[in-house]
């Protein structure tokens, strides 16, 4: 990761690139029957013969305080739909297929420099019980030295996103946002990447 500040940022760092990562709602798929994978890697969790359907997406980024200092060592919580919009949940009514080879819940803990990444799919949307239809999204749960922080990741160019209560309810949801890059030479060429940095107030 670039050093340059969050989201890949180049320039002068100005304040505004290191607002506070705006909270989100737990949601009802908390799992609560699956232990996480101790991994980076959702896309074929441990025991799995084969890897989960769907777009092959990397995340990345760091954990920092709102003075671009990291934090070290946080643990990092992550769970989300398979790629049909599906949880592994008791509560998850949609009838949408369960992925045999997605657990879609990993804990996994931030390096020295506040660094992380994890391997995954891109969830799919699906239906709330009210009818809406919420956008594409990954649960995290961030716990540094003094805080700990519930948010939700989103990707640019879903129509959902427009309409979607949770995000539009954020203070800044173009913080909540990412865009999907092509992936560097090292990665899988079908793969992409989301740059996400998590600011902490306290750290």
């Amino acid at each position: 990761m670039s050093d340059a500040g969050p989201k890949g940022r180049t320039g002068r760092r100005d304040e505004a690139a290191f607002a506070i990562t705006p909270p989100q709602i737990v949601g009802p798929f908390y799992p609560i029957r699956e232990r996480p994978d101790l991994a980076t890697n959702l896309a074929r969790p441990m025991g799995s013969a084969a890897e989960a359907q769907g777009q092959l997406i990397y995340v990345r980024g760091r954990v920092l305080t709102p003075s671009g200092k990291p934090v070290p060592h946080a643990l990092i919580e992550i769970w989300q739909a398979n790629a049909a919009g599906k949880y592994r949940h008791p509560s998850d009514m949609n009838p949408a297929p369960v992925d045999p080879n997605f657990k879609g819940f990993a804990r996994l803990t931030a390096d020295a420099s506040g660094c992380y990444s994890f391997r995954t799919i891109k969830p799919g949307r699906y239906p709330t019980a009210e009818g809406e239809i919420r956008p594409p999204h990954i649960h995290l749960t961030v716990e540094g030295r003094f805080d700990r922080l519930v948010t939700q990741l989103y990707f640019a160019g879903e129509a959902e996103n427009l309409a979607d209560r949770w995000l539009n309810a954020a203070p800044h949801p173009d913080r909540l946002i990412v865009n999907l890059q092509e992936p560097p030479s090292h990665l899988e060429k079908h793969a992409m990447v989301a740059d996400f940095d998590i600011i902490l107030a306290s750290g």
